[in-house]
């Protein structure tokens, strides 16, 4: 019997409904849970999800139209997926849909509704330390970001604890880069964060990390002081030695680091850094002054910056563009991830389905040889284990 093609097309449309329907937008508030992950090839990935992006147009974006301030300020899509997006409702602003060629006023809200895809970490553990009743002590595995930056949401420090955890909120205290590991303090209300925030900016708390570098570091202890100027363009710190007078002016901020060589092979040092102050890469590029970099640093091994094309693009890079021991077996480092329906579901739209991963991650990253070990303050001591590189037996 012939159905009628009414009839068909009022069963696509309400098929098609029913799935609009099932899409849940995640907000920032929406809490990391256990079954948000996947875990392959000794990496922690997150299942993709539906996140509402929120952000609201200033002077910049004044007078534009919806699809020239997507293309012009948020690269990673085509101008076509930006038109698409605007025409199927998945840009809107103050809450409605707008046609393209839609010309945005100051202040105004806007959403961009997308299939979001989040960087893979490491499968390691985030162990916790100490657990009292205003601060938690855990040991930060490297490639995992304390808080939600960039490209990272759920793979984040305070992600995974509020998923594996459920402690929620938490307060970090200090900063550790992505790609450094060990001693990390939050604390569990704002009032105890404070505290430990007058005492940081009060000078009053010493630092302790733990390096491996290149050669056989000096003997004696080695103070590096050398003004830090962050290009964030580059993602790279320069350090220069010198004292300003009237002809010539230091760039950056004044930054000082000291350095104690633990033990040595005769090919690797272990070194003890303590910052005296907080500049970004500070330890790494003031190790890069002493002529011993961290061996496995790629950005300061040498002085010529390596380029970003011919490494391609990192987490680090996809990061700043939008951020135990692994679960699998050895074998599994050989296999690609094949799309499983089970995992997530394919939305139409997406520019990085099916992949887990999103578009420009390339995989090929390590955790720096850098380790917070210590954190002293008034009255309080924090410490964190060594990682099985600073012994080099």
């Amino acid at each position: 019997m012939k159905r009628d093609r009414d009839e068909v097309e009022e069963e696509g449309n309400e098929e098609r409904n029913k799935r609009k329907m099932e899409i849940v937008w995640q907000t920032p508030a929406h809490p990391a849970q256990k079954q948000d992950y996947i875990f392959h090839n000794g990496k922690r990935h997150v299942r993709p999800y539906y996140f509402e992006f929120v952000s609201h147009v200033n002077k910049r974006w004044e007078g534009k139209t919806i699809v020239d301030l997507f293309a012009q300020e948020f690269r990673g899509r085509s101008r076509d997926y930006y038109v698409s997006a605007v025409k199927c409702g998945r840009i809107q602003v103050d809450g409605e849909n707008i046609p393209v060629s839609y010309i945005v006023k100051r202040c105004q809200k806007i959403s961009h509704f997308l299939h979001r895809h989040e960087p893979p970490v490491m499968a390691w553990d985030v162990e916790v330390l100490q657990n009292e009743p205003d601060v938690l002590t855990i040991c930060k595995p490297a490639s995992v970001p304390v808080h939600p930056c960039g490209q990272y949401r759920k793979n984040t420090v305070l992600g995974i604890l509020q998923a594996e955890y459920g402690l929620a909120p938490l307060y970090p205290i200090h900063r550790l880069d992505r790609l450094v590991s060990g001693l990390l303090i939050v604390a569990k209300n704002p009032a105890k964060a404070d505290i430990f925030r007058q005492h940081i900016e009060a000078g009053l708390v010493q630092k302790q990390y733990v390096a491996k570098v290149v050669g056989v570091f000096p003997d004696a202890e080695q103070v590096v002081d050398a003004n830090i100027e962050y290009n964030a363009r580059e993602g790279r710190s320069t350090a220069e030695v010198g004292i300003s007078n009237g002809d010539t002016t230091l760039k950056g901020k004044a930054a000082c680091t000291k350095f104690t060589r633990i033990s040595t092979n005769g090919i690797y040092s272990i070194v003890l850094c303590e910052p005296v102050t907080g500049r970004t890469h500070q330890i790494r590029v003031h190790l890069q002054c002493t002529g011993h970099p961290i061996a496995n640093d790629m950005l300061y091994l040498s002085d010529d910056v390596v380029s970003r094309s011919t490494l391609g693009t990192t987490a680090d890079r996809a990061a700043s563009l939008s951020g135990g021991s692994p679960e699998t077996s050895c074998e599994s480092h050989k296999e690609e991830y094949k799309y499983c329906s089970e995992d997530f579901s394919i939305d139409p739209m997406c520019t990085h389905c099916p992949n887990l991963a999103p578009n420009g991650y390339d995989g090929h990253e390590e955790g720096l040889w850098l380790h917070c070990v210590r954190y002293t303050g008034p009255e309080w001591v924090y410490e964190c284990p060594y990682p099985d590189w600073a012994s080099l037996t």
